[in-house]
């Protein structure tokens, strides 16, 4: 992979239109300094210099693929709340298409909230009120299928990606002959038919498969799941180690991590999945788009805080 070579994926990228569909979800960051121990409880008390708001789960699918892409939709559900509210509003202000997300009363807006001191997440607290799983297809799907190149799936286990759904993604992306790229939870026992490509980290993918954490094993894991998810493309994410390509009729394609310093992993599987969707939608061979996503994983961990990766950082990598 060179800088030029990956510049021309990313222009011929530009001009495909993407749509995410999955669990929308808010990240807060409150920043500060610990100055001592709590008198209360042995915990540090943190003074507060600043909060920060970003798109969150699929949300930063969609933010990711943005920094590629002119045209990004999602589809899912929010709350009719203030936290639903910010998300929407951070979304659009990107130029993001927030037409197909469903406001339901019923529902709570996910917040994950991250308190950050000196450089180190101190704890995370999770908002997030358990809803029956949204068991219809969802309204406007079709249209946003059909003038779509290429679908991303981000399901974190919320309630969002049901097998009615799922199905109904896949037939639609069949049917109109797109791209159609997961991020499984294997959590949620969704069957998934004729995929373009899928994507687990190695703690899910071995969680599927009721595998323990073995090196040895991890390719045998990898064929499985490429079988199991009936995907062409199985890209296994693996941290330090990097990640592994899985494709039928040929050797696992091992690409070695590319991090330089890890400051916070959170959101770098949501990076890793739109940088794969955008470079195959691009005209990317699936080893050039493995070495891409595993390039902006390797910098996205670099940046504290939900963070996306632009296209002259990953172009620089290669240089």
């Amino acid at each position: 992979m060179t800088s030029q070579r990956c510049r021309a994926i990313f222009e011929a990228a530009a001009t495909k239109r993407f749509v995410v569909v999955g669990d929308l979800m808010l990240d807060e960051f409150v920043w500060g300094k610990v100055s001592r121990i709590s008198p209360e409880a042995p915990v540090p008390v943190v003074h507060v210099t600043g909060e920060s708001w970003f798109p969150g789960g699929a949300a930063n699918v969609a933010r990711n693929l943005r920094e590629f892409a002119g045209s990004v939709a999602v589809a899912g559900i929010t709350g009719a709340d203030a936290a639903g509210e910010r998300l929407l509003g951070l979304l659009a202000d990107t130029g993001i298409d927030v037409a197909n997300v469903r406001r339901d009363a019923a529902a709570a807006t996910i917040v994950k909230t991250r308190i950050i001191a000196r450089h180190q997440q101190i704890v995370r607290v999770d908002r997030e009120r358990p809803r029956a799983a949204v068991a219809q297809p969802m309204e406007g799907i079709e249209a946003l299928v059909s003038a779509a190149d290429a679908i991303v799936v981000a399901d974190y286990g919320k309630g969002a990606i049901t097998q009615e759904i799922a199905d109904q993604l896949c037939d639609l992306a069949r049917a109109h002959h797109r791209i159609l790229a997961v991020d499984p939870n294997p959590g949620n026992p969704v069957r998934w038919r004729h995929v373009t490509a899928i994507k687990p980290n190695r703690a899910e993918a071995l969680r599927a498969v009721g595998a323990e954490d073995d090196d040895t094993a991890i390719e045998a894991v990898g064929r499985q799941l490429l079988e199991r998810w009936n995907a062409e493309l199985l890209l296994l994410t693996l941290g330090e180690e990097g990640m592994m390509l899985f494709e039928h009729g040929k050797p696992p394609y091992h690409t070695p991590t590319r991090a330089r310093e890890v400051f916070d992993v959170s959101g770098a599987g949501d990076t890793a999945i739109a940088v794969l969707t955008a470079a195959l939608s691009g005209g990317a061979a699936p080893t050039e788009a493995a070495e891409i996503a595993n390039a902006a994983s390797g910098i996205v961990v670099g940046k504290l805080g939900t963070a996306a990766v632009t296209l002259e950082e990953l172009a620089g990598s290669f240089a």
